[in-house]
């Protein structure tokens, strides 16, 4: 038992000594409560004065470097460091996290501030770039961002006197911050000749655009707008660190140690000189001020806490003091008094009493001190030094009594022998050396043995052994005091040890992780009486463990506070507290023991709340007490969904592949086929590793998914409707509480997931970004308007959105094991579970973050791993079903009891208005009272029980139950074996759907005369399908072992199936009984097929690359084909039934003669004119363009052509199912593509008329039934195809204009100093002699117009005076932009005016008076401009910008969106297009703005432009897009048109969907060039109008009703 579990005890932090003065800045406040707040290490304090108490804020999981208060003084932001650091917002009061501020910064935040109302903060970062960002903390959402400056930022500030102004500075400059929709625009401070330039340290804002600010030489510069207008000088000698604003006026405090206090016109009030005080002492730093009436707190450089009362000026209290900067390593306790003592690097020893919380002695030695240690008798106390040598002091009035230097290295460890007599000494140099204390520390013996440095001493109880660690992890013995080693193993088994402070020996080996040698962990101390070890590591954590701890990994529980290492750890004398003392951010930290007695009554302590599982998290290793995995459960957890290729790699793939084909197709390619095929039936439903994912809609149609298909079901009619927007497995569902909405998630590498209407299939919102590799729960809240969602990455994020807006609104890290599901509370919408592999975890929002508390299972059972969740009555109920059967009950984060459900696990829970229901893996439904008090009813899942009009046949009674739902009189139940069944109260039940169960699908052969298909599985069944109305399974039977192939007889009566372990049978095709079997070959049988006609021979071809042929009637084998060098994959006869081709898997295309199996060479001229009686061949000249441009990544697994040999199906590695026009010569065929499977597509065949095409799945177990449309025949309904891969070459004329403007490229003029090469010779040089530079080409750079780069001092112009320059003011512009811009002239004020633009200028011109007026804010060509058209926003322009990379700084490509009539900017939007826009578009409300930018995909974007937010942003295309118009009545829909393309896309929540514009009924149509739109008025045809080159005027109809118009737009989604 020993170290099988963690121990039962705690520890509470109680006090820390300590204040970061080093590094830091204004980090020292006063809250409303007039506590003090602060913070050191990873802990933020607040100080009670008046109480002496200290509460402590535990959110953060590395060094907080940054604070900022409120204005309301309440709450506060404290910033980390870190390589993902966030902001905590918290209450001072209650020290709860508000709100978590995250993913934005990196390295660090060095600095916060709220502004004026406090409902904005500004952070800036530690990276590259220092940036800034501001955020809305509330919601945790960032508002703004931009780079701050190259060089270190040390403070920032809100203006308080105006809005969305900040000031920032930092080295060697100041800059004053403008925030207009979502761009931070800088102007740099102009120091002018009023002062020098140099580093700013501190600020404060005051009225009339006045900021001070404090600098590196102790002057204070006071700038008005952003000029210096004056200097105080020698305000202090040295650097001003802190400036702090208050009613009253200013406080500085500087590097002199001194603090200043002025008055609001920053006239002198007084001044504080600390080192002259009491306390004071040379080189006194003040790194913090605050001044609140009359007191001031002052924080310094060593980490004292000063707190002042201004009329008693020279007596400063000191309220807090901790180590200086310098590791701190020593660490003794005394053994008889609750005192501890800490030497350090500063070179101070201190001594500390636990009871006071104070510093009670403190003496200042020569040397670093790197250990310490106190006699049995508390009178001795020595100190081993850095430099080799020890001291030992009398403790009483540290008075030296001896110092000794024996060694050159540092001592790191030294102990006193526990009778008194010895202090043994241990030194980097490897050696321990043994002093005789009586004998005034004379030295008696020395150990050596060690190879490495002494890191670890231990004695014996009678003090005659000593036990030595070092480096190396070597453990060694010696006899006391010789020091001679001692070897024999059994001298040392019975020594008892009088302390335990070794990190390796038996007794401690679980405090080491189970595969790791590292020698991270500092510390140990054992508390024999407790039976509790105590460690520190390299990580800030401090572990307990039970002791003694055998067995490597053991269990423990984890404390974390301390930033960097731990140094060292160490129990009180009387076992009440745990000292510990941090390396790098050198303080003591005390933490109260609470053992297991006490604990009882302290249930409040457990679940203390933090981000990161600072609060004892149980370890990682497996707990052997647990009992084993459900089977099913550990299958599941074993699944990644990782995939090879995602489909979301396609167009880059693509993109690859066509460079380098570049020169090969030249050939015409064919067209895509005529038909289409429509998704029309799907057997099928995904049980096997998913949960809960199984509803009724309000109409009573059923919602599920299967594959990449989400299902709605009429079981009335015995329909299905899809929804088809995912592209991979989706992995989850859940229906909205109060409308017909269901959001899936679904496989992919940037997964998606989908909330759509189920009446109209549409999609209403596609969330992305925040996920990897998958989403595998989902959850609405109550209300409907959020939504949860997990995913699949290793840490399992946790996800909560406003899925309408498509906003993330907080985020979080789930947990290292698989989350199985997740439930909203439906009382309180901020508050949700999550459970899965051996935990459960409550959580609530907090702004941009969740924090979360484990389950506290206390002595009522162990944590098990849970499977499914429900709320119950209050919101602080919840019930959760475990995997041994139980349901367990929780009231807040406490188990209050269990109850045994189910055999098996529970993987399904539903909460009623008067109960619960449950389901698990027993087959037995469940009906509960309202509080788990009894069983009401049960349900068991049994053949017997079905009823007449079931759609199929149960395969097995008590199947596993997956998900269940409730609703309409009925209990909807779904099994792990893929069905779908209806249980009325009554008990009959009804199976709807069904499909095959885990296991690959490749077996498809459909019947030759009437319209059933039958399957063969890994699952180890042979079913028969209809394939007509009654789409049902009508038989099915068991087999011996999975199979992989079958195909019909051609008179229908018999069934052949090839099985895995290279045996086939052949079936009564009606019966399913048997007829005859062979097994002559060991592998998978691949392929089976009858000859055509008679059926009078049968091929079989298996893995071990033979064909064995069959003569049907004899049942004997009369040929083997053999010269195949891989395994055969597919085999189709000729009509005569005299020859086979063959496909193998090395790609060869092979023939061989019936029925001897001769081999036959026949030229590829040959091959097409033979007749074949079928065709599923993928290989060969006549399928030469079924291969996909990224064939080396994708295998095509089956084709099948029509029986009028017209079209060929595909199906392929990646889900695709595609129709070619057969023959399809010549590489890359156009197709028709179809997304419905997931990953790979085993099997397609068309049936006997070619009314259906079936389809199978191999993964995804799902068989699939289309429809054939034939050519001409459209009706009004989405179309899922998608014209194939590249584009076509050969496409006509492009306009010379258009050629021109396609290909030019703008360069970012504020940026290129060499603009344009300038050729000849300006006038007034004609007839010099060229210079140098002209004649070698040299071309010196012409006037830029990018900002100033700041001037370095010059010193040669101080003198001259400069003749002041007259401003010029832009009067009048000729010109106009039509060269490479359209859509560019607007009328305004009902036609008075004209608006337009040139140059960076945008031109408003009365046409009466012919004057004109400007808007002069761009800093670069304007490139297009749009003018909104809505009432409300009267005279408002948006123009966009050419600009630089889309690094969001102040060169960055920008929309301004100005009035017309004043020129007042009322927002820019900094954008990521780089390079520039070149088209922006007004929504119908006005409230949305479209830009399109020039970067290489020519991305597409939607704003909000009045908040400056961004909606949504998606590669428009690959080519060049000219325009991008909102529909005139629409604010989510719009057409993109450009070369050789037209795209209609949707806006759905964050997401933007695209359909290409298809030309399918004009017979020879190419897609042109389209350079304008515009949309048609009758609003029942929305036509959209495109200008193409060849000056013909498209139209066309959103909906072709009437006669068919030229082109048709589709309306289903298209993925390319």
């Amino acid at each position: 038992m020993a170290a099988r579990s963690a121990p039962n005890c705690h520890l509470r932090l109680e006090w820390v000594y300590g204040y970061r003065g080093h590094q830091c800045r204004n980090n020292l406040y006063y809250t409303a409560a007039k506590e003090i707040v602060y913070f050191v290490a990873g802990v933020g304090v607040v100080y009670s004065p008046r109480e002496h108490r200290q509460k402590f804020y535990r959110g953060h999981s590395d060094d907080i470097i940054s604070l900022a208060l409120h204005p309301e003084r309440v709450l506060v932001a404290t910033g980390q460091v870190g390589k993902e650091p966030y902001i905590c917002v918290w209450d001072s009061y209650t020290v709860q996290t508000i709100s978590v501020l995250k993913d934005v910064h990196t390295h660090g935040i060095a600095c916060l501030a709220f502004d004026l109302d406090g409902q904005r903060l500004v952070s800036v970062g530690l990276d590259s770039k220092n940036a800034v960002c501001v955020w809305d903390w509330k919601r945790g959402k960032m508002l703004s961002m931009a780079p701050g400056h190259t060089d270190r930022i040390f403070d920032i500030s809100w203006d308080l006197y105006q809005p969305n102004k900040l000031v920032s500075c930092g080295v060697k400059h100041i800059k004053f911050w403008s925030l207009c929709g979502n761009a931070l625009t800088p102007k740099r401070g102009v120091f002018g000749k009023t002062g020098d330039l140099q580093t700013i340290l501190c600020l404060a804002c005051a009225r009339d655009e006045l900021t001070y600010s404090g600098a590196l030489n102790g002057d204070i510069y006071v700038w008005k707008g952003i000029n210096l207008i004056r200097t105080i000088q020698g305000a202090h000698t040295a650097g001003i660190f802190s400036m702090n604003a208050c009613e009253e006026g200013f406080a500085t405090g500087g590097r002199d140690g001194c603090i200043r206090l002025w008055d609001l016109t920053f006239k002198p009030i007084t001044v504080i000189d600390l080192r002259e005080t009491d306390q004071g002492y040379k080189g006194l730093s003040v790194r913090s001020v605050c001044w609140r009436g009359d007191h001031i707190l002052v924080g310094t450089q060593d980490s004292e806490i000063f707190e002042i009362v201004v009329h008693e000026r020279n007596k400063p209290f000191l309220i807090m003091q901790g180590h200086c900067e310098g590791e701190l390593w020593a660490l003794a306790v005394h053994p008889t008094k609750p005192l501890a003592v800490t030497g350090s690097d500063d070179r101070s020893v201190r001594i500390w009493s636990l009871v006071d919380h104070a510093l009670i002695a403190r003496c200042n030695m020569e040397e670093p001190i790197r250990c310490a240690a106190v006699n049995v008798d508390g009178i001795h106390l020595a100190l081993g030094m850095k430099d080799g040598s020890f001291t030992v002091l009398r403790v009483r009035d540290m008075t030296e009594v001896v110092h000794i230097k024996d060694r050159k290295e540092a001592i790191h460890e030294l102990k006193y022998s526990p009778d008194g007599t010895y202090l043994a000494v241990g030194c980097n140099d490897s050696s321990v050396d043994i002093y005789g204390v009586a004998q005034r520390y004379k030295k008696l013996g020395e150990c050596v043995g060690s190879l490495s440095f002494i890191t670890h001493l231990d004695w014996s109880s009678d003090s005659r052994y000593l036990q030595t660690n070092d480096g190396n992890g070597k453990r060694l013995f010696y006899r006391m005091p010789g020091g001679k080693e001692v070897t024999n193993k059994e001298e040392i088994k019975g020594v008892h040890w009088a302390s335990w402070t070794c990190v390796s020996g038996l007794e401690v080996n679980g405090i080491w992780p189970k595969y790791s040698d590292i020698n991270d962990i500092n510390s140990v101390d054992g508390n024999y009486i407790g039976q509790v070890l105590v460690t520190a590591d390299d990580y800030g954590i401090i572990k307990l463990f039970r002791y003694p701890c055998l067995r490597k990994g053991a269990k423990f529980k984890k404390y974390i506070g301390h930033s960097a290492h731990v140094t060292n750890v160490r129990w009180s004398h009387d076992y009440q507290w745990v000292i510990s003392i941090g390396g790098a951010d050198h303080s003591v930290f005390q933490w109260k023991f609470i053992p297991e007695r006490k604990l009882k009554d302290a249930l409040h302590i457990a679940p203390q709340e933090s981000l990161a599982d600072s609060n004892s998290d149980e370890s990682d290793s497996d707990m052997s007490d647990v009992p084993e995995l459900d089977s099913e459960i550990e299958q599941e957890t074993q699944l990644t969904y990782r995939r090879q290729v995602y489909k979301e790699d396609l167009p880059q793939l693509k993109e690859q592949y066509k460079e380098k084909q570049k020169s090969g197709t030249s050939k015409r390619r064919e067209r895509a086929p005529g038909n289409s095929i429509r998704l029309h039936f799907v057997h099928g439903y995904r049980g096997y590793d998913c949960r809960s994912n199984l509803f009724y809609t309000q109409i009573g149609e059923i919602v599920y998914h299967v594959a990449a298909v989400g299902v709605i079901y009429n079981r009335q009619q015995n329909t299905q409707r899809f929804y088809l927007g995912h592209d991979d497995d989706i992995l989850c569902l859940a229906i909205h509480p109060l409308k017909d909405y269901v959001a899936t998630g679904q496989v992919g590498r940037d997964p998606s997931i989908h909330i759509w209407d189920t009446e109209t299939i549409k999609p209403l919102s596609v969330l992305k970004g925040c996920h990897q590799y998958g989403v595998c729960a989902v959850d609405f809240s109550a209300d409907g308007k959020r939504l949860a969602s997990v995913g699949i990455d290793d840490s399992h994020t946790i996800v909560l959105w406003d899925w309408k807006k498509g906003e993330k609104l907080s985020i979080a890290r789930g947990s290292k094991d698989k989350i199985f599901v997740v439930k909203m509370n439906p009382y309180v919408p901020d508050k949700l579970i999550t459970a899965g592999i051996k935990h459960v975890k409550f959580w609530r929002r907090a702004g941009g973050g969740l924090i979360g508390r484990k389950g506290y299972v206390g002595t009522l059972g162990k944590n098990d791993t849970m499977m499914c969740a429900v709320y119950g009555w209050t919101e602080e109920m919840a019930f959760s079903g475990t995997s041994t059967g139980d349901v367990c009950i929780w009231r807040d984060v406490f188990l209050v009891k269990t109850v045994k459900a189910h055999d098996g696990p529970v993987f399904s829970m539903h909460a009623l208005e008067k109960g619960f229901v449950t389901g698990g893996k027993d087959g037995i439904v469940a009906l509960w009272d309202d509080s788990f008090e009894r069983c009401l009813k049960t349900y068991a899942i049994k053949r017997a029980a079905l009823a007449p009009g079931s759609k199929g046949l149960l395969l097995e009674d008590n199947p596993s139950i997956r998900a269940i739902s409730l609703g309409h009189g009925h209990i909807l139940v779904g099994t792990k074996n893929g069905e779908i069944l209806e249980v009325d109260k009554s008990g009959p039940i009804t199976l709807l759907v069904q499909g095959h169960m885990e296991g690959e699908v490749w077996g498809l052969a459909t019947h030759p005369y009437l319209p059933i298909c039958a399957t063969v599985s890994d699952d180890k069944t042979l079913r028969i399908w209809d394939l007509s109305p009654s789409h049902c399974m009508l038989a099915v039977r068991k087999l011996k072992k999975g199979g992989r192939c079958c195909c019909f007889s051609p008179d229908g009566k018999a069934l052949a199936v090839g099985l895995n372990d290279g045996s086939f049978l052949m079936a009564n095709a009606d019966t399913l009984e048997d007829l005859v079997s062979f097994h002559h070959r060991k592998d998978i049988i691949s392929d089976i097929r009858f000859s055509p006609g008679s059926g009078k021979y049968l091929a079989v071809a298996s893995h071990d690359s033979f064909i064995d042929i069959y003569n049907v009637m004899s049942s004997k084998r009369v040929g083997i084909c053999k010269g195949a060098t891989s395994y055969i994959t597919h085999v189709d006869w000729d009509i005569r039934g005299k020859l086979l081709q063959v496909n193998t898997g090395a790609k060869e295309q092979l023939f061989f003669e019936a029925p001897r199996g001769k081999k036959q060479t026949i030229p590829s001229v040959e091959v097409e004119k033979i007749c074949w009686a079928s065709w599923t061949s993928v290989l060969g000249l006549c399928c030469e363009g079924i291969w996909p441009v990224v064939g080396e990544v994708t295998d095509i697994t089956a084709s099948c052509l029509t029986s009028d040999k017209m079209v060929l199906a595909t199906g392929d590695d990646l889900g695709f199912v595609k129709l070619f026009r057969y023959p399809a010569k010549g590489k890359f065929g156009k197709f028709k593509r179809y997304v419905a499977h997931s990953t790979h597509v085993t099997n397609v065949r068309w049936t006997y008329d070619d009314s259906m095409l079936v389809t199978l799945g191999g993964a995804d177990m799902s068989l699939m039934v289309w429809t054939n449309e034939m050519e001409g025949y459209r009706e009004k309904r989405p179309c899922d195809s998608e014209e194939s891969d590249t584009d076509s070459e050969e496409d006509g004329g492009y306009d010379s204009d258009v050629t021109r403007e396609n290909e030019i490229s703008y360069t970012i003029r504020a940026l290129s100093t060499n603009i344009r090469p300038m050729f000849g010779v300006k006038p007034h040089l004609q007839g010099k002699e060229p210079s140098v530079d002209e004649r070698q080409g040299v071309v010196r750079p012409p006037v830029s117009r990018a900002p100033p780069r700041p001037e370095k001092l010059q010193t040669n112009n101080v003198g001259k005076k400069k003749r002041p320059i007259e401003d010029l003011v832009l009067e009048l512009v000729f010109g106009y932009r039509g060269r490479d811009c359209r859509n560019n002239v607007h009328y305004l004020n009902d036609g008075d005016d004209i608006i337009y633009h040139t140059a960076s200028v945008g031109i408003l011109h009365n046409v009466a008076t012919g004057t004109q007026s400007f808007y002069q804010e761009h800093n670069d060509d304007i490139l297009c401009l749009t003018v909104n058209q809505h009432p409300k926003f009267i005279n408002i322009v948006a123009t966009g910008q050419v600009g630089d990379l889309a690094d969001m700084s102040a060169t960055a490509p920008s929309i301004h969106i100005w009035d017309a009539v004043n020129k007042q900017t009322l927002s820019i939007l900094r954008c990521y297009h780089s390079k520039g826009v070149c088209s922006v578009s007004f929504s119908a409300t006005g409230k949305l703005l479209l830009s399109v930018g020039l970067d290489p995909e020519h991305t597409i974007t939607i704003w909000r432009w009045q908040e400056g937010a961004k909606i949504a942003s998606r590669a428009g295309h690959n080519q060049r897009i000219f325009v991008a118009e909102f529909r005139p009545d629409s604010d989510s829909q719009f057409v993109s048109v450009g070369v050789k393309h037209v795209k209609f896309w949707t806006l759905a929540g964050r997401a933007l969907l695209s359909k290409k514009g298809l030309l399918s009924a004009v017979e020879d149509a190419r897609m042109q060039t389209m350079l304008a739109v515009a949309f048609g008025a009758v609003p029942s045809v929305e036509m959209s109008v495109c200008g193409k080159i060849t000056y013909c005027v498209g139209s066309w109809p959103e909906l072709t009703t009437g006669p068919c118009l030229p082109c048709t737009p589709p309306s289903g989604t298209d993925s390319s």
